[in-house]
């Protein structure tokens, strides 16, 4: 049986990680790794695969930045060739981004089966092209393997067959429990030297074109931060879009501000600085998991959320745009008042493992 694996972004490589190790316990798969490109900077790319024991990827698409539809098309395009140079029994895409979608769309015309890794996620807000991307998938494929029960429910209202999902926790957490001996913060480095000193500290990313694109929005977020500033450090690994709008917009960080702008760093660096942050904010979905099980407040910047589970059962907070709202919650948590959470049920680190064992029942009744 042979295995194709897609991933295309940074939150693709921690879900695949664990899944395709899994995997590679059990003799009667072949696997194949297929990286679309659409992040290319090693920064958002390379350092994952060293640091996720991901094999270098079989195929490199190279499809690199550009619109939705320009994007999207590019990897249709180019996976069509990979899937009929190497035809596959089954393709695994994971998450939302537009190679998940991509992919799963070429394969159902080739008739190809296809299985979803972290399927029935929902914000409900159809504003958000990742919410286009998880119910197209979603709608395609023939294996759904979903993190929590919220998300078998989502699938059912949609119409999905329940043979066709299998509840098996969060594949994210599976890397996140393999790694957290291994976090560190870099100390070499001015910024991470002062995480490294023990100070109280908030982490901040934002990417999303809702938060990054509009400068009224950007430069109200970054007034925010300022003032929160005042209170604790702020460290913020700048993701290329945001540092890009403010290039374009000619936005500068106050320089008395302690506003520390970082690169993006490697998972492990990441893991490390989530897992001591005082609060984080930011419009990650990943993010919101990892907090929850790291028991950290997070303060998420949108108006929803496909993981609902991190508010009700977690340490997540949606804030939106709403900044004030914002400045007042990290006050409760310097007060010692943060939100108390718990983590979800199947969020043990066997995740990946649970999948491998269903591949394995639905190859045998093939």
């Amino acid at each position: 049986m042979k295995i194709l694996h897609v991933v295309g972004a940074r939150p693709n490589f921690m879900k695949a990680g664990p899944v395709f190790e899994a995997l590679a316990t059990k003799n009667e798969f072949e696997q194949v790794l297929v990286h679309t490109g659409q992040h290319y900077d090693d920064n958002m790319s390379k350092v994952f695969f060293d640091e996720l024991r991901l094999p270098e990827p079989d195929f490199n698409l190279d499809v690199g930045s550009g619109s939705h539809a320009v994007q999207t098309a590019q990897i249709m395009m180019r996976m069509e060739d990979a899937l009929v140079e190497i035809r596959p029994h089954l393709v695994v895409v994971y998450g939302d981004v537009n190679s998940t979608v991509a992919a799963a769309l070429v394969c159902t015309k080739l008739l190809i089966p296809v299985a979803h890794v972290e399927a029935g996620l929902r914000s409900f807000d159809r504003k958000m092209p990742e919410e286009i991307n998880r119910v197209l998938t979603d709608q395609m494929a023939d294996l759904l393997f979903t993190p929590s029960k919220e998300c078998n429910k989502n699938l059912l209202r949609e119409g999905v067959a329940k043979e066709r999902i299998h509840l098996v926790g969060n594949v994210m957490i599976d890397t996140l429990i393999r790694l957290l001996p291994e976090s560190r913060v870099e100390a070499s480095h001015s910024d991470r030297a002062l995480v490294a000193s023990g100070g109280p500290y908030a982490l901040v990313t934002l990417h999303r074109p809702s938060n990054v694109d509009d400068l009224g929005v950007l430069a109200k977020i970054l007034t925010a931060l300022e003032d929160v500033s005042s209170d604790l450090s702020v460290i913020f690994p700048m993701h290329p879009r945001t540092r890009i709008r403010l290039r374009e917009h000619r936005i500068q960080i106050p320089e008395n501000a302690r506003i520390h702008v970082i690169s993006p760093v490697g998972y492990v660096e990441f893991l490390a600085l989530q897992r001591d942050a005082t609060v984080v904010i930011t419009d990650s979905g990943g993010m919101q998991e990892e907090t929850t099980f790291l028991g950290v407040p997070c303060l998420t910047v949108r108006e929803n959320t496909e993981r609902p589970v991190t508010v009700e059962v977690g340490t997540n907070t949606i804030v939106g745009q709403d900044m004030d709202f914002l400045k007042e919650k990290v006050g409760q948590i310097l007060k010692g008042e943060a939100k108390k959470g718990s983590i979800p049920p199947l969020w043990d680190g066997k995740a990946g493992r649970r999948i491998a064992d269903t591949l394995s029942t639905w190859t045998a009744a093939r």
